[in-house]
């Protein structure tokens, strides 16, 4: 009972150590995490890269997987992007292994203490994210060496040392053991800890340890798998090819454990922590030379073994993902991304509705009826997304940017209402055959371009976060007040003189408010780009 207790006491310090540590990297991360992802192109060895700096940054392939597959779900990066990071992923996630390697037993409490010294008493955000990686790293080295002590009395029992023995004789029982152990504790990393510690104990033949590292690679695969659950057929295909990528490259260096072996004892001669967590860096920078040049190949299989066009329901939110949300940076970036989608929805329905207004077009003024209830839907999703953020520990750069979100989504959700006002005007018009003059009809286009124009500036400024931009936008919008006022008096003045009627003279003086009102919720969404707010 002491050794199972002292074992499970051990694994859970190291894997709660390994949370605090990723944590805190990411915090200190922040947003340049997110610029890091948002700069994935069509080049694979890119993808590589990214996928192993961004693993390397949160210290979890599982992680990352999960943040690639909303990516693609969300339509942000395609499947052969998807590929190269979750490679990049594998290799990003033996820093772990080599770090816990080294012998640092003497240096475990000092590491715990001057964490936690700059963790609670740091006033510097950066200072006490770097003392909560200590704290983590820390933490992650004394439950090693709980889990060592606890397995030391094993050596005197000679059947389990036999028992161990067996996964020499029969590397595919390793590899189950592996794929079981890390879908057990979902953490592959956890797993190659738990190696270590019974190998440095003399329990565990390095021989034997290669198949269930194998299998390590493959049981990391579930949570991909699990995240995957109701996404799109893009999505899925990512998962699957995840699952492929370890499985296939597992078989294939089973098959030729004999020259593995010699080359992870050619790395590293003596050291049998070194030599697991060596050989678990070169088995996933092997494997990903391996499948690198046939990443094209490889992803037209994966998408023949799951055909299928991708469908994509324009009503609901697309981009928003709440399993980014443990990644406040990612999750932000999703936000904007959806927010930007329906400031275009509001845009086309300012634009549809002055269609319809001018022309007498139902068929336009249905489409902005209709998409209104999706404007509608995603302010309310958006809100409920951004609330759910607001629940997590975000840096102050990322607490600024919240709180604007939350301010834009209001101002394009209303713009969406003023559209919807100009197509109700417009269905009046057109039922009570109100006539306008060709000089009103220029006028309101005139209005209604500089108002479309200010609200476009605005949605470049939020979306490329281009503060030129927003200055342009906020300008812009005086110019909107400016001829408001304009054809405000000027068409006063011809009511007054009898050359409009007054129905028609209504009207005109509601659309040009209505317009001077999107282009006052424009200014508000640069405020939030210039930091005004």
């Amino acid at each position: 009972m002491e050794l199972a207790f002292g074992f499970l006491g051990g694994l859970a310090l190291f894997i709660y150590g390994m949370q605090n540590m990723g944590e805190g990297l990411q915090k200190s991360a922040g947003n340049r995490m997110r610029k890091i992802l948002e700069a994935l192109t069509n080049v694979p060895v890119i993808g590589v890269l990214v996928g192993a700096l961004v693993t390397s940054i949160i210290q979890s392939s599982s992680a990352t997987t999960v943040m690639v597959i909303g990516f693609v779900n969300a339509g942000l990066i395609t499947l052969k992007q998807s590929i190269g990071v979750i490679m990049g992923a594998n290799i990003g996630t033996t820093i772990t292994a080599q770090l816990i390697s080294f012998k640092l037993t003497h240096f475990t409490l000092a590491i715990i203490a001057f964490g936690f010294i700059l963790n609670f008493f740091a006033k510097k955000r950066t200072i006490k994210y770097l003392g909560q990686v200590l704290l983590g790293f820390g933490l992650l080295l004394l439950g090693m060496d709980f889990m060592k002590d606890a397995m030391a009395p094993l050596r005197d029992y000679p059947g389990f040392r036999e028992f161990m023995t067996n996964f020499s004789r029969y590397p595919l029982l390793g590899l189950g053991v592996g794929i079981v152990m890390t879908v057990a504790v979902q953490s592959s990393s956890a797993t190659i800890g738990i190696l270590i510690a019974m190998a440095s104990q003399g329990l565990l033949p390095l021989y034997a340890a290669l198949p269930i590292l194998l299998g390590d690679n493959i049981g990391t695969c579930i949570t991909a798998l699990l995240a995957s659950i109701g996404t799109n057929l893009t999505a899925k295909r990512a998962a699957l090819a995840h699952v492929l990528f370890n499985l296939v490259g597992s078989l294939i260096f089973l098959i030729g454990m004999k020259y593995f072996y010699s080359l992870v004892l050619y790395i590293s001669p003596d050291n049998i922590s070194r030599q697991i967590a060596n050989a678990h860096a070169s088995f996933n920078i092997m494997n990903t030379l391996l499948f690198l040049p046939f990443i094209g190949v490889f992803a037209k299989f994966i998408e023949r073994m799951i055909p299928g066009d991708v469908v994509r329901q324009e009503p609901g939110a697309i981009y928003l993902d709440h399993r980014m949300l443990k990644t406040p940076a990612i999750a932000l970036s999703l936000a904007t991304k959806e927010l930007i989608r329906m400031a275009e929805l509001s845009k086309q329905n300012v634009i549809d509705a002055m269609q319809g207004f001018i022309h007498n077009d139902e068929k336009k003024l249905k489409e902005v009826f209709e998409r209104e209830d999706i404007i509608d839907n995603l302010e309310e999703a958006i809100t409920a997304y951004l609330a759910h953020i607001s629940q997590k520990g975000l840096s102050p750069e990322l607490s600024i940017k919240h709180t604007g979100l939350l301010h834009a989504v209001n101002d394009i959700e209303r713009i969406g209402d003023h559209a919807e006002n100009i197509a109700q005007m417009a269905s009046s018009k057109a039922d009570d055959n109100i006539h306008f003059s060709d000089k009103a009809i220029i006028e309101l286009r005139e209005m209604a371009d500089l108002a479309l124009g200010t609200f476009m500036a605005a949605i470049e400024a939020l979306e490329k976060d281009n503060k030129i931009a927003a200055q342009k936008a906020v300008e812009m919008e005086n110019d909107v007040d400016v001829r408001e006022m304009q054809l405000r008096r000027s068409h006063i003045g011809r009511l007054n003189q009898g050359e409009c009627l007054t129905a028609a003279g209504i009207v005109f003086l509601d659309i040009i408010s209505n317009l001077e009102r999107v282009g006052d919720h424009s200014h508000n969404i640069a405020t939030v780009v210039l930091g005004d707010i």
